[in-house]
């Protein structure tokens, strides 16, 4: 087969390859590899030739060979347990603007959970030499998960890649790890607070699951507001559960069912805001004209809901870009490897003191 039928075969019928590029071009492989790498200095003519070659055969650069040779375009990757977690979803659109910003490949990966698809694909990244792995989500803060952690982070450092931790605990062993987080405890103070100087005493609280960090954080910050203000804690009124709406209005069934008197309902998360106010409206209550809601995190949920939610905003998004910055920053030693974020209360229309008159 001559040349000219060789390249007007049909496309897909074989992947062009370097090789034809340069007989298209009229040049050698080398100059082929040098102007698709950009790192030594070809003719502006021999460039173009080459420019043109690869335009009209279509060709597609082997990334894998790239990577090998260090020349590849770097990746961050962010690891979640849920997409769809709005939360999760919002770190992860911060992470992928700085990153792009940055001229940074994104990847996204899901883990459903699942600690051993996780430790796969922290393995599978480190391969493919990601310049930063980016863990998202609260997490119990267990000897299993401090030995994992540090597991992963000198896997990583070994590769050159970097560790980053996103609202999970950081790490007490020497393991070196990015720790990027918000003031978890210091909002759940402020609205709690900010429901107590409203006229609440009885307030009913759904921090988390059992064990989970952030629920530990946003439980410890409920608490001591009230010891603040010099109301006793009522152990009643504390109900675990999983960050759900489904949670949220079960939680507010069963309060009611066993005669559990509260002027507000303080939930972990807006998702479980929202069950707790489909939980009140079942039984006929009026929010906030006979109870008072507040929320956590502050997703657009929150000005969904009728009335628009009172609620603890969280920068997420600035937490994905801190991340991917501090990661690929991690040679400069005077950067801060803990990063703590603010938080603060958004008033809405939810919450009203006891008895106020519509």
């Amino acid at each position: 087969m001559d040349e000219q039928q060789d390249l007007t075969r049909p496309r897909g019928s074989r992947r062009n390859t370097i090789r034809d590029v340069a007989a298209r071009a009229g040049v050698s492989v080398a100059t082929v590899s040098r102007v698709l790498a950009g790192n030594y200095p070809v003719s502006a003519d021999t460039r173009a030739r080459v420019v043109r070659a690869v335009t009209e055969l279509d060709y597609v650069v082997n990334a894998h060979a790239r990577s090998l040779a260090g020349v590849g375009t770097e990746a961050v990757a962010i690891l979640l347990d849920d997409i769809t977690g709005p939360s999760f979803a919002h770190i992860a659109r911060g992470v992928e603007e700085e990153a792009s910003a940055r001229e940074r490949l994104c990847l996204v990966c899901t883990t459903h959970g699942d600690p051993e698809r996780e430790l796969a694909l922290v393995d599978l990244l480190r391969q493919q030499r990601a310049a930063a792995v980016i863990l998202v989500g609260g997490a119990h803060d267990l000897a299993e998960y401090q030995v994992r952690m540090a597991r992963f982070s000198r896997s990583l450092e070994a590769a050159g890649s970097r560790l980053v931790l996103v609202g999970r605990p950081r790490l007490d062993s020497d393991a070196s790890a990015t720790v990027v987080d918000y003031d978890n405890e210091g909002g759940a103070f402020a609205m709690t607070s900010h429901l107590l100087s409203a006229g609440h005493r009885r307030i009913l609280t759904l921090p988390g699951a059992e064990g989970l960090t952030t629920a530990l954080g946003r439980l410890a910050g409920y608490r001591r507001a009230l010891r603040a203000h010099g109301v006793t804690e009522d152990p009643g009124l504390v109900m675990r559960g999983p960050y759900s709406r489904t949670f949220g209005q079960l939680a507010v069934r069963e309060a009611l069912a066993r005669d559990t008197s509260f002027t507000a309902v303080f939930a972990g998360t807006d998702m479980v805001a929202s069950g707790a106010l489909e939980g009140l409206r079942e039984a006929g209550i009026d929010v906030p004209g006979e109870v008072s809601l507040a929320g956590y995190d502050d997703i657009p949920l929150a000005t969904d809901l009728h009335p628009k939610l009172t609620t603890v905003h969280v920068p997420y998004e600035e937490m994905g870009r801190t991340a991917v910055r501090l990661a690929l920053a991690r040679r400069d030693r005077e950067l801060d490897d803990h990063v703590v974020l603010g938080t603060h209360v958004v008033v809405r229309r939810s919450v009203r003191s006891p008895g106020q008159q519509v």
